[in-house]
């Protein structure tokens, strides 16, 4: 998949503005459209990663202009924190976070004098 990012994209202004947020990042299509965040800090924190591709997921699931229409009647149903497409995507990004820490915290407990040594490496 084709997945460009948009930095200091006007889409984004205008949503960071309607949000009230010092940076957002929001996808249309294969886009993912940044601002007030550059592409470097954005891509370091993955969970906002994996958020902001749970969104490119559901455009390809409903097509351009169909998802558009749900999350927009979704987001006037019951707001914008409550719309079952953030909803998914927030979960995405906390699974992204957990399985992280998991991973970091797995990593730290492990010291590398512990591993066992390839059979080709041991005193004999």
């Amino acid at each position: 998949m084709d997945i460009k990012i948009v930095e200091n994209s006007p889409f984004a202004r205008i949503a960071r503005m309607v949000l009230k947020s010092s940076n957002v990042a929001m996808v249309l299509g294969k886009k993912v459209h940044l601002s007030g965040v550059s592409k470097e800090v954005f891509l370091k924190n993955q969970g906002w990663v994996a958020h902001e591709l749970c969104h490119i997921e559901q455009f390809r699931q409903y097509g351009y202009l169909r998802f558009l229409w749900l999350y927009l009647v979704e987001s006037m149903r019951v707001g914008y924190y409550n719309n079952k497409f953030e909803v998914e995507a927030r979960i995405a990004g906390m699974k992204q976070e957990q399985h992280l820490a998991a991973a970091q915290k797995a990593d730290s407990t492990v010291k590398p004098i512990e591993l066992p040594l390839p059979a080709d490496k041991r005193e004999i």
